[in-house]
């Protein structure tokens, strides 16, 4: 009998469908209808709205386990897309994913979380003693650091907990979003996922990765200066004599500002969690989570003799934990960077365009949280940190393959690439005669 006759859309009739209300997109030449689904996607509707209106394979595979795949049949428009193509990039990170996935690496976490988990619980119980139990003024700033510890191993679980589960089911691994987002660090594991998913759909991208938009205080380009449009935001970044004046001299505020980064990240917490024009997961739980943080931590605060000894737990907990920040920003800040919104049909190039390991001996792992490999975690996001060393060759040859970039640097490498990045923006700042540079400047005077 003969088969129905396949019906075909064009990339130019399928890049209309890319605004809220009317989202369709490609994985594997088949065109589906996200519209309805976006408000209901567990990663949020944002990475659908940056990349509706082309194909999306690479990212589907990157982001999605096997199972998912028979969810997409309801979607399915009838349509096919016409001249379908897959760059030779595409094939290799394809096989490259086909054989993570029947080696089963996505399912190898070897006891990561259980381990992590429970020094977790050890550094707290020694930060509790260490308030109730010392009088030293010392004990109290080491309970303090050992708090920083604390946070940055409690984030990394988090941070496992919303790219996989880490845990025996969903409801176990949500319960570890909220313990160690929410009730340990104040950080909302709902505003995480929200910005978290966009910086790694548009990674780099200076309009719709919000891990780059920190104006008035921080701009790693000039095209910043045009005071652009944040479409993770939905407003303009304003480049005004305020933020003229703190950018140029970002070079000299860096470290210092990373010591109190936590205070906006609170902040944000706070305006997502008690704004009720976002559709926010979980939302109950979340507010939750982050009212049993603001219960124990003022209190053992207030557990200090003085306000002198208290001000410095608080700063000096803060500071602690600003070398994640700072791993952070080293791991994006100096690489390249583009204007405009994602595409699905360079994921390869844009990850390992937009990205800088940092080196280290497998004992650092656990310091780092895995993420010092942070191009095999952008491109295989769902892999646990406990792999990624071991398929960082693999990525290397295939980046060598076709003439990408893999730059592992040091982590004073990498501190000096980010300073020199801040210090060129600062130092177009202060010209007020320069006027905002073009991309063709961008691509010469970015690093990598």
């Amino acid at each position: 009998m003969q088969g129905v006759e396949k019906k075909y859309i064009t990339p130019e009739e399928l890049k209309k469908h890319n605004k809220a209300g009317d989202l369709w997109i490609s994985i594997q030449g088949k065109v589906y209808n996200v519209t309805d689904w976006a408000k209901d996607h567990p990663g949020g509707d944002v990475p659908i709205l940056n990349l509706a209106g082309q194909d999306v394979t690479d990212a589907f595979i990157a982001y999605h386990p096997g199972t998912a795949w028979q969810y997409l049949d309801k979607f399915f428009t009838g349509y096919h897309l016409k001249d379908y193509n897959v760059s030779e990039v595409s094939k290799d990170y394809r096989k490259l994913c086909f054989e993570f996935a029947k080696m089963g690496l996505f399912e190898k976490k070897e006891h990561v979380t259980l381990y992590t988990l429970s020094s977790v619980a050890a550094m707290f119980a020694m930060v509790v003693y260490g308030v109730l139990k010392c009088t030293s003024v010392w004990a109290h700033l080491g309970s303090a650091l050992l708090l920083g510890l604390l946070w940055m191993q409690s984030t990394y679980v988090g941070h496992d907990s919303g790219h996989y589960e880490v845990m025996s089911s969903r409801e176990y691994n949500k319960f570890a979003q909220i313990l160690c987002g929410n009730c340990l660090t104040g950080i909302s594991i709902a505003w995480w996922k929200w910005t978290h998913n966009a910086h790694h759909i548009a990674c780099n991208s200076l309009d719709y990765d919000p891990d780059l938009q920190h104006i008035p205080v921080f701009a790693v380009s000039s095209r910043f200066f045009t005071s652009m449009k944040s479409y993770f935001y939905d407003r303009c970044l304003k480049f005004d004599a305020l933020s003229r004046f703190l950018v140029s001299y970002q070079h000299w505020t860096f470290y210092p500002v990373l010591c109190f980064a936590r205070l906006n990240l609170y902040l944000q917490t706070f305006l997502l969690l008690f704004s009720w024009r976002r559709n926010v997961p979980d939302r109950a739980y979340n507010i939750a989570g982050i009212l049993v943080f603001w219960t124990w931590f003022p209190l053992l605060v207030s557990c200090l003799p003085n306000w002198p000894e208290r001000v410095m737990f608080v700063v000096a907990s803060m500071a602690a934990c600003s070398i994640q920040h700072l791993q952070f920003c080293l791991n994006h800040f100096s690489a390249n960077v583009y204007v405009g919104p994602p595409s699905g049909n360079d994921w390869f190039e844009k990850q390992t365009s937009g990205t800088l390991d940092i080196s280290c001996s497998s004992w650092m792992d656990w310091f780092f949280g895995g993420l010092q490999f942070q191009l095999e975690h952008h491109l295989f996001p769902r892999l646990p940190r406990a792999q990624l060393r071991k398929v960082s060759p693999l990525v290397i040859d295939l980046c060598k393959k076709h003439g990408l970039p893999y730059r592992s640097l040091s982590f004073i490498e990498a501190n000096i690439w980010t300073l020199k990045t801040l210090r060129t923006a600062a130092l177009q700042a202060r010209d007020h005669t320069i006027p905002p540079q073009n991309l063709l400047w961008e691509a010469f005077h970015t690093h990598g």
